[in-house]
């Protein structure tokens, strides 16, 4: 019996279904018969949880401890009853929820209808976020691997060990053999603090999750028009006419998100959905166009030629304001004629040009995509296809239009915009000599000590990412571009199962000489690690360490939505049993390591559990005095907490703030702000710039949160200006041609230099608007109408890309040969990210080897709406966990018969890894009947065997299931190293 969504079936008909010709409604009936679901006591007999420690007692457990703690506190009976503001910790729309905690305990909790963002909505993670905080699988102590059962051990032991281990590694074979994996699950402020201790250290191999999301996003946006970032947000997407969605299933990734699409399409909204496979999210659509998985940049060529062929492209816009849109014409109009667009895609051409035609007609357009696009090994290609299409429209820079790309994390925003990212310092200043003084000045410590506690040569290399650490520890020591093999791994809030080649992660992990796992719940790396696995592999001095870290919800801090909209969350409850929060735990271990007070200079401590602290808020004001680039300056705690506490007062279409309203805590007045003061929030919070809503946007003044194009390419391109044309400027800007980034030389050109003070020339001389600690340069450009980072045009052609023009080639593992050889991938590359990397000779032997034969399926993976990234903590969520409780693989019912498997039944999935995972079958015109799709939150099973001997005792998740990232393949992006998990080829047989 196949165990799925109990309310898979239960939405009412759209228009989109009809378009399908009844598709949705057969599908809902055929599943409706044919997948019975447990009941909730049936689930808990299953899961192991009787009744008196199931569901039921959870709520009876947690008011009983509520009460105790008021008959034990002096004043019993006081009954004291507070109300904390905080934010959903799952997916990145960024959800207020109020907690309310009674005598030290959460007791309830209540979606804010004040939020601009959820509106007082929640969906299934976030109507049980109090279980996370509560929850009684949770990692409760210090544990090290001790002859493969993990023991309890006391902090000081594990730290003192950890470290003494450290410090062994450094002597033997320097800092670049110690990895740290951060989380997209930190503060803004533990993020930061993690890239700062992680450079005191002495490495850029550090990274997180935004490496295997959206890495591609931000180099293929940035280098586009200038920022890596959504350019709107999800409001504003009531403003559109139509929106695309291509690569992203938001129904179930960003629930919340579809409120706003949902209101848009009640003002007459038309939707497309672009995708492999039947979406919730598709069920919603006007339009739905299935596509080849991997044939994203054919797709949108596509589209784009009928628009130029049919003189709909907007020419004043690309004009004014976009260079190289001629070359991407040209190579359009010439190289995707539709029927080489029906070949590579799949998709017919009168479908292609209704969606061009509904985007011609229906302006302001928005397009949103997600991993979908991402995920690919070129990924930056897709998503630079995608801004390609919005500039052709005009669609950039205007309510309603952007380029709409929704995080999957919390604050996967916040930590790529201020975390531990190995090729860039906070505000993706690069590994360049300057960026390094200017951030030893921000910090106080002098930049040769700094340099003194990196290898020769390696402070201004960018480390080896996430996506490969495994190779790092695999790989021969002569092929790579540092001195040791990767020895030691800190998983810090970061799940394995949500990487690829989950095989050689196995043995990467057995190998290293030290592997710390610092999280709320042990993870999947707990368990792969007591796993038991080749002797040959294993290293025999291996030590392994769990360390308990505290929710997000067990202290405060900042965290960034999608929409760069910056929240504070006050802290709910204190730490349970023995966690501590991750800023604790860095300054600890920085004690431990000798830098302690290098890393903490500029912050006072607070006490917490009777031990120091770094104060969060001072750790924020820190990243206001250096992080310029994006605008991380104006948000000061005060100015959160204030928009915490007045979220009424916002506009859930343009998130301004309505009429006059001035905080009485602090006296601050939020007027003309935009909710969470969007970055660039520009200057000195006492400057007060609003945040800016929509990038891009000249209609608005600098002050009021407009822009322009970002001058970051140079002035000039093979004699062609780079600048935006005249007239092409934010409104009220005294320049009204384009203009390069603010420094000093440019100022006094102006003749606005003596609009500095006297201190703020002092700091100025000599730096640009990105390294003036004073703000003065922002300041002045500002004051006349300027945007400090200059006025230029947004690129179509990205000339230092390998693809200068978004290319079309298959994935390295493909059923499609015949494709292959007219669209082959990258040539090898001998030095990537201190790598090397394979494209086209695998690419080749897997067509000689006729691997498209013997595994003819295309794989393709994604989310579900119970669960979040690798699942740990929500499959350790009773309340989701019996939502969602098996591991499945959909398939077409025509591969089904043809390979004698019904629904329900117990399958293998296999690739060319060899890897063998053990499924149930979902048998649904869902796929198409070449693909199949599996979710990606599980783990917990390996190959057949369950893994629950391997946790530590009393934190296994309640759902176990096979991690669909065990089987996939090889594959990354040429640009950023993103893996390719949308675009496999596996089998599948009954078991």
């Amino acid at each position: 019996m196949l165990l799925t969504k109990k309310s898979s079936h239960t939405s009412s008909p759209a228009q989109g279904e009809r378009a399908e010709g009844g598709m949705v409604h057969r599908l809902r009936h055929g599943l409706a018969r044919a997948l019975p679901t447990v009941d909730r006591r049936a689930f808990l007999r299953r899961s192991g949880l009787g009744l008196g420690v199931g569901l039921a007692a959870t709520q009876l457990t947690l008011v009983q401890r509520a009460q105790a703690a008021d008959k034990g506190a002096a004043g019993a009976g006081t009954g004291k009853v507070e109300v904390k503001r905080t934010v959903c910790t799952h997916c990145s729309v960024g959800c207020a929820i109020d907690a309310v905690v009674e005598n030290g305990v959460w007791v309830r909790q209540e979606p804010v209808f004040d939020s601009p963002i959820n509106l007082g909505a929640h969906c299934a993670k976030g109507a049980s976020i109090r279980e996370h905080g509560h929850g009684e699988y949770r990692l409760r102590y210090p544990m090290k691997l001790v002859n493969g059962k993990y023991q309890r051990i006391s902090w000081d032991q594990a730290l003192d060990e950890i470290a003494a281990r450290m410090k062994q590694l450094r002597e033997e074979s320097g800092p670049d053999a110690v990895y740290f994996v951060g989380s997209s699950k930190h503060s803004n402020e533990q993020a930061y603090l993690l890239r700062k201790f992680v450079s005191f250290w002495g490495t850029n191999n550090c990274d997180h999750q935004a490496r295997i999301c959206h890495s591609t996003t931000v180099a293929g946006v940035a280098n586009t028009w200038g920022y890596g970032a959504m350019t709107n947000s999800y409001n504003d997407m009531q403003n559109s006419k139509v929106a695309l969605y291509i690569g992203s299933n938001a129904a179930e990734a960003h629930p919340v998100s579809m409120l706003h699409m949902l209101h848009a399409k009640e003002l007459g909204c038309k939707m497309i959905v672009v995708d492999p496979r039947f979406t919730r999210t598709a069920a919603k659509a006007d339009e739905y166009v299935r596509i080849r998985s991997g044939s994203d940049i054919p797709f949108l060529f596509g589209v784009l030629y009928h628009i130029f062929k049919n003189g709909w492209e907007d020419k004043a816009y690309i004009q004014a304001r976009v260079y190289g849109m001629d070359k991407v014409r040209e190579e359009v109009l010439s190289k995707w004629t539709p029927d080489k667009v029906e070949q590579a895609c799949g998709v017919k051409e009168e479908q292609v040009f209704k969606v061009a035609k509904m985007m011609h007609e229906n302006r302001p357009g928005t397009i949103v995509w997600c991993m979908g696009q991402t995920q690919h090994t070129i990924g930056n290609a897709m998503v630079r296809a995608s801004c390609i299409l919005q500039l052709a429209l005009g669609n950039i820079g205007v309510s309603g239009g952007g380029a709409n790309i929704f995080r999957g994390h919390d604050n996967v925003q916040g930590a790529t915009d201020v975390g531990p990212n190995p090729d860039s310092l906070p505000g993706y200043y690069g590994l360049a000599a300057g960026s390094w003084k200017h951030f030893a000045a921000v910090w106080g410590v002098d930049y040769d000590w700094i340099k003194s506690r990196y290898a020769e040569g390696m402070m201004e290399k960018p480390g080896i990412t996430v996506s490969r650490w495994i190779d790092g520890v695999l790989e021969k020591n002569e092929l790579i571009d540092q001195g040791p093999n990767i020895r030691a791994m800190f998983f810090w809030g970061h799940a394995p199962n949500s990487q690829t080649r989950g095989l050689e992660m196995k043995k990467a992990m057995d190998k290293l000489d030290l592997l710390v796992v610092i999280d709320p719940y042990p993870s999947a790396t707990a368990a792969m690690a007591a796993m038991p696995g080749d002797p040959a592999d294993l290293n025999p001095n291996r030590a392994v360490y769990l360390l308990p870290a505290a929710t997000q919800f067990e202290t405060s801090g900042s965290c960034t939505a999608s929409n760069r909209s910056i929240q504070w969350r006050e802290k709910v409850i204190e730490p349970l049993w023995e966690s501590r929060s991750d800023h604790m735990i860095m300054y600890q271990l920085a004690q431990r390591l000798g830098f302690d007070k290098e890393l903490c200079k500029n912050y006072t401590m607070q006490k917490v559990k009777g031990m120091d602290e770094p104060v969060p808020e001072d750790i924020l004001r820190e990243i206001n005095r250096g992080v310029w680039t994006i605008g991380y300056t104006g948000q000061s705690p005060e100015r959160l907490k204030a928009h915490m506490r007045h979220m009424h007062a916002f506009d859930v279409k343009t998130l301004k703030c309505k009429g006059k309203v001035v905080d009485k805590e602090t006296g601050y007045d939020l007027t003309g702000d935009y909710f969470g003061l969007p970055w660039p929030c520009y200057g000195t919070p006492e400057l007060k710039h609003p945040g800016s809503p929509n990038l891009y946007d000249t209609s608005q003044h600098v002050m009021e949160g407009g822009g322009n194009f970002r001058a970051n390419f140079g002035v000039e391109r093979d004699g062609v200006s780079l600048l935006a044309e005249d007239g092409s400027h934010s409104k009220g800007a005294e320049i009204t041609t384009g203009y390069p980034e603010f420094d000093h030389i440019l100022l006094k050109k102006l003749g606005w230099w003596d609009d500095l003070t006297e201190e703020e020339k002092k700091l100025a001389e000599g730096k640009n608007w990105k390294t003036d600690l004073s703000g003065g340069i922002q300041r002045v450009a500002m004051k006349h109408g300027c945007h400090p980072f200059g006025n230029a045009k947004a690129r179509a052609v990205v000339w230092n890309f390998p693809d200068p023009i978004p290319q079309h080639r298959e994935p390295i593992y493909g059923n499609r040969p015949d494709l292959i050889a007219q669209y082959p991938s990258h040539d090898d590359q001998k030095t990537r990210w201190r790598l090397p990397i394979l494209y086209k000779t695998l690419q080749q032997k897997n067509v000689e080897d006729k691997l498209h034969e013997k595994f003819p399926l295309v794989m393709t993976s994604g989310r579900l709406v119970e669960y979040e990234g690798g699942g740990e903590e929500t499959r350790s969520n009773p309340w989701l966990a019996e939502l969602q409780q098996e591991m499945f693989v959909e398939i077409h019912p025509a591969a089904a018969a043809q390979r004698g498997i019904r629904n329900g039944d117990r399958v293998w999935v296999t690739t060319p890894t060899g890897a063998r995972i053990n499924v149930q079958a979902l048998v649904t015109p869902r796929v198409a009947e070449d693909h199949v799709f599996l979710p990606f939150h599980f783990s917990g099973r390996w190959q057949g065997k369950d893994m629950q001997a391997y946790y530590p005792d009393g934190a296994h998740p309640v759902v176990r299931g096979e991690a669909v990232n065990t089987a996939t393949t090889y594959g990354y992006d040429i640009v950023t190293m993103m893996q390719e998990t949308k675009t496999t080829i596996c089998n599948v047989e009954r078991a």
